[in-house]
Order: C-alpha cells, then structure tokens, then sequence
C-alpha cells in the first residue's frame, strides 16, 4: 500500500492560471500543484516554441568546424554510439545526416558485454578501419584515458553528451555537453539525441527547418525513452516529433507501430514509452544495439518489417527473463520473508541477466515500497542495479559501501555496482546500516494526486482541457485527483474478472471509474461503501456519446487512517529487525489468542489481499501493528500461506491443531517485554 499526498492548490493561484492562461479549472489546479504560480511561469516552462540556438551551447562551432573540415577533406569519421534507445537514436540521427552530406563515415555501437563508453578494444578496431575523426554520441564525457589512447594513435576526437561532467574534461577537438561547468547554454536537460539534433542544426550553418523535419521523430523517441525533463525545449521536441510519428513515412515507424499494435491508435508518450522504444531497447538487452539502428537506416517497408518483428521477439525475450526473474525472486521471498523485512531489500542471484536487472530492480521497488539492490553472479563476477525514490540516495548508499565494491556509478534514484569477491553479505550489512545512520524513519512510496475534485467539475469540457498540459512524462507527469466520499452503487467484473467497472455517485453526480488488473473481490471496498480515490479522468466515447470516465491508481475505503497504518507497519518491520522500540509498543501490538483466532476465520475460501483483509475486519482492537504480528505467527505455524507477488493470504490444510503461543513471533514479543520490564 502507497502513502497517499494530495496536494492543495492555492485557489488565487487556481484562478489567476484559469484567467491568465485560459485553461480549465482542473488543467489550473494541477499547473499550481506542480508549483506555478502565475502565467509567465507556465509560458517559460511548457509553451517553448522553438529550439534555442544550437550554437550556444560550449564548444558547438569548434564541434561543427571540426566535422565539416573532416566532410571536405575526406576523412573517415565514425560515430560512436550507446547500446540504448537514446545511443541508437543519436548515432542513426547524426550517421544519416553525414551519409547525406558525403561524408566517408561508419558508425560503431557497443555491445552491452562491453559496457558503457569508448573502450580501448573499440579505438583499436576505429583505428585499424582507417578512421581518422570519432565523435561520440550520449558518451564520452568521462572518457579521459580512452580520449588520450585516441590521440596517442593519431586520431582526433569530439565529444557530445549530455551526462554530468566529472572532475576533468576529456581531451578532444570539441566537448558539446550541456552540462560543462563553463556551458551558459539557456536549456541543460536534452538527452543525447536532442545533442545530435542540435549539431546536425550547427553543421548546417544553426537552422534547425532540415533538422527537425528529418530527425525530430527520431530525437523524440529518445527524449520519452531516456526519461528527461519534459520541460521547455523538450517538450517542443516531443510534442514536434509525436506529430511526425503519428503523420510518418519513415519504413521503421510504419513498422514499429504494426508489430507494437499502434497502427491505427493514437501516439502519445505512453505508446512510445511503454510500446516504441522497450522494443529498441530489447536489441541492446538481448541481441545487438546494431539491428535496432539497421531498422532505423532502412528504407524498404518489407525489411524494415522484419527487423521490427525480430525487434518485437526480442522483447518478448526480455519480458520472459524479466518475468522469471521476479517469478524466483518471489519465490525466495516466500520462503523467506525476511528478505523483504528490511530497511532496503538486497537480493543476490545467479545468472540473472544483466539486461534486465535494472526494470526488475524498479519493479520490486514498485512492489514493496522500498530502495531495493539486485545483483547477479556469473562467471564469478557479481554485477548488480539498483533503484530507489524520494530521499534515499542509490550514490549515496554505494558510496557508503564502497569498501567492498570494484566500481559503482549512479545518482540519487539509480545506480550499478559491482561487488568484490566474497563480500557480497557484508555490502548487504553495509546498506542497512547506511539505511539506519541516514533515515531512521524510510521515505514511504507516495502516489500523489496534484488536487481534489469535486463532482462539479466532472465535465466532459472541464477534463478534456487537461489536454493542453500534454505532452505528458518526467517533470510533467499526468495529473491525478483526489476524490471523496464517493459512494459505490455497482461493481462490474470486465474480461472474465481481470478488471472491474465502479459506478460511483458523488453528491448528485454519477459517474464511472475502471480498476485496472483488479477483480470486484480482489478490491478493499464492497458495492455501498463510501471511498476515496486518487484518480486519472478521461473521456470515455462510445457511439458519438461522450462521457466522463476515470482509471482508478488506488482505493480504499472513506474511514482509513493512513498515518498509524505506516506507523505499525514500520513498528512492526522495526520489531522483525531486532531495533529496540518504546517500552508501550509491546503490549499494544500483541495480539490476543482471539484476535489471531478472528483473523483467521475472517480468510474466505479463495483467499484475499492482506490489506483488504485487514480493512474489512474493521475492527478497532486490531491495530495493524497487531494484524501483522497475528498474521506472521499464523504463518509461522504453518496455518496460512502469504504469497509476495499479490500480499494474498490464503488457509492451509492443516492436519493437527498448533499452539499459537508457540510462534516465534509471539515468542520474541514476549521474550522482549519481559526484558523491558524488569529494566535490562
């Protein structure tokens, strides 16, 4: 379960938006939520209308000067790429416009097996071909050994990228990064692609007219799959290169849309997000970066096709590994739940691919709410991703562990590693204690709704005017509401109980919301309940009728008190740990033999949600605190199963009666009681 936020908007703010920026009152509300505070705000961040002058950015004219001299002289440039969606994009991008212009020029991506950046085997491949001018794309910037391997051989280097610059430059004709220290350039948040963009525009003496009308759909793809700021210059770009996939004749994007089933449906940044680039991506998981930039270089419907489809099993290759993965992962959390009890959660495995570790990283991080490290062993090297949210930091927590790890690198919310030989329990250690030193009380994971809304609002103009906030992703996410007291008058199962229709009733109004992946019985809330819900409304158009509906992101029922929840649940998890908590704790979270007795009996036939359990025994002398314990000495004892992957308690087949007092849960808690008591 998330920690609802729901943001309260200042109402002058609210109106100043609605009558300077001549939106709706929902589309004005979640503009103030997200912190403007007047038109001119909202103008400078997300009404960019151009690309600024590519030539601003640090060392732009020496990069083109450089590249335009190495065009007219002959000399063979190769690109170097990255083996993500944002590296492929760049190197077909600037490839293309150098083929275009005559230039002698190859490209050369990485394999994933050779990591990330220039490579010193690389450079010598580069060399041996007769190159004579690299220019990296969405790397290079931390490239200083492999730079001077570069001019040691008689080759010349630019670099443009787009990642924070490191204690030196690299040395090189041109640096083009955005992020140089002594960059004044007005925009810093372009992926690399937008960079490739930008010095396609300088080659071609700063007008971006060619650019953008042959590589805007290509540095679009780029910006929504590299997870960048969707502000100012990135928004134009994305909203630019959407209007050209939707309208395209480029043999990959007919492609593409066919095999991701987008042919005939509307392009937005989720369909590119969630449908487009995961299948670029897959070439450089589980083939080679190389075939999803062929695709790109090609102009034959039929073999551009193909290479979709073979980009299309590669990524049914890699939502197959994903999902065994975690299957596992899982199934070790079933058999020990400890695992998950901690302040973060640290999982080794063996032979789990590399290419997926770090979504499957963010998915047990989405799962349980918490920083999780995943690693993997293979060939006697244990490589692993990390991901966390709010105030933890990944760096900082490597950093920390740095003792016993070969290399790490990230920032706040990801990162990688590696772990010595031998140390992999102490690194585990290591982030639980950085975890304790940092944050006594962990950052929660939150799902936010940017305001209320009331049933008065529930227009079909009032949610279409958040049309205007698109385009939607990083620093500009879709807007959620918060809605109250709604009143549940029917629940509908849809795809044989996949999903469930609410008809809902707000004061006088009545209205629809779909849940998602959730059966009718699977939810918290019963038909009569009053709810809350945090919620994203559309419009729902069906037969030339058009309606307000709404996807349900969580729900629960009107009376949960949300911050004694959290609360026990970190008590509770504190107690597991073996941290010592306030003598009055103890008593108040140990359960009767009749609460666990109820609990039990309250556990249908088919099983149910540990959460919806709890909410619906609704019993006041049950903390949570005091649920989890009973529900962990039930299945100590072998009474219950907890599966991990759904929180779904279920009975079990019992043969013999078991002694509650016996669990050594309860054991523990009583052990720990009488201690305190008598002063030790």
């Amino acid at each position: 379960m998330k920690k609802w936020t729901v943001g309260r908007p200042d109402r002058n703010a609210v109106s100043a938006l609605m009558l300077g920026c001549g939106v709706s009152s929902l589309a004005a509300a979640a503009l103030a939520a997200k912190g403007y505070s007047s038109p001119d705000s909202v103008m400078e961040s997300l009404n960019a209308d151009e690309l600024s002058d590519p030539f601003l950015i640090k060392d732009m004219q020496e990069a083109a000067d450089t590249i335009n001299s190495a065009i007219d002289s002959g000399e063979r440039i190769c690109i170097y790429g990255d083996y993500d969606c944002d590296g492929i994009m760049s190197t077909v991008i600037l490839y293309s416009y150098l083929l275009e212009a005559g230039a002698d020029v190859t490209y050369y991506i990485p394999e994933r097996s050779e990591g990330y950046g220039l490579n010193m085997k690389a450079v010598d491949k580069m060399n041996d071909d007769g190159v004579s001018l690299v220019i990296t794309v969405d790397n290079g910037i931390s490239a200083i050994s492999e730079a001077e391997y570069i001019y040691a051989l008689g080759m010349r280097l630019v670099v443009t990228d787009h990642h924070q610059q490191g204690e030196q430059l690299p040395r090189a004709e041109a640096v083009v990064d955005p992020h140089r220290r002594d960059c004044f350039s007005p925009f810093k948040y372009m992926c690399g692609a937008g960079i490739a963009l930008k010095l396609v525009a300088a080659l071609d003496g700063g007008d971006y007219t060619m650019a953008l009308e042959q590589f805007g759909d290509l540095a679009a793809i780029a910006t929504i799959a590299d997870i960048v700021s969707l502000k100012s210059e990135n928004r134009f770009l994305v909203a630019y290169g959407m209007e050209l996939i939707r309208n395209s004749d480029r043999p990959s994007l007919i492609a593409l849309k066919e095999v991701c089933g987008l042919a005939d449906k509307p392009i937005d940044t989720r369909s590119i997000g969630f449908g487009i680039a995961p299948r670029i991506n897959a070439a450089g998981r589980f083939g080679s970066p190389k075939a999803a930039a062929e695709l790109f270089l090609c102009e034959d419907y039929d073999e551009a096709l193909a290479a979709a489809q073979e980009l299309d099993r590669l990524n049914n290759m890699r939502k197959d590994t994903e999902n065994a993965i975690v299957s596992e992962i899982y199934g070790m959390i079933d058999k020990s739940p400890g695992l998950i009890r901690g302040r973060v959660i640290f999982l080794c495995g063996k032979d789990w691919h590399h290419g997926v570790i770090g979504i499957v990283a963010s998915k047990i991080t989405e799962r349980f709410g918490k920083p999780c490290f995943i690693a993997s062993e293979t060939d006697g090297e244990i490589r692993g991703s990390a991901r966390a949210f709010g105030e933890f930091s990944v760096f900082g927590a490597l950093s920390y562990a740095s003792e016993v790890l070969d290399k790490f690198g990230g920032h706040p919310a990801a990162g990688g590693f590696t772990i010595k030989s031998g140390c992999t329990e102490k690194f585990g250690s290591l982030l639980e204690k950085y975890a304790l030193e940092n944050h006594r009380i962990m950052p929660a994971a939150e799902l936010k709704a940017d305001s209320p809304i009331s049933p008065q609002e529930l227009t079909v103009e009032n949610v279409e005017g958040l049309n205007v906030l698109e385009p939607f992703g990083t620093d500009n996410e879709k807007p959620l509401f918060f809605i109250e007291n709604a009143q549940i008058t029917d629940m509908i199962p849809l795809s044989d109980g996949a999903h469930t229709k609410l008809r809902i009733k707000l004061g006088y109004t009545q209205a629809e919301a779909l849940v998602f992946r959730t059966a009718p019985h699977e939810l918290n809330v019963t038909k009569g309940d009053i709810c809350d819900m945090i919620v994203s409304p559309g419009i729902n158009d069906y037969r030339g009728s058009r309606t307000v509906s709404m996807i349900v992101s969580d729900i629960r029922p009107h009376i949960f008190e949300q911050s004694k929840y959290f609360a026990a649940l970190s008590a509770f998890e504190a107690f597991l740990r073996g941290e010592e908590l306030p003598a009055n704790y103890y008593p108040s979270m140990t359960p009767s033999r009749d609460d666990a007795v109820k609990i039990y009996k309250a556990i249908p036939e088919g099983g149910i949600c540990s959460d919806s359990l709890y909410l619906k025994l609704n019993d006041r002398n049950i903390n949570y605190c005091k649920f989890c314990v009973s529900v962990e000495a039930l299945r100590q004892l072998g009474l219950i199963t907890v599966s991990c992957s759904d929180s779904r308690i279920a009975r079990a087949k019992v043969t013999q009666k078991a002694d509650l007092s016996s669990a050594p849960v309860l054991v523990s808690l009583r052990k720990t009681a009488n201690r305190i008591d008598q002063g030790e």
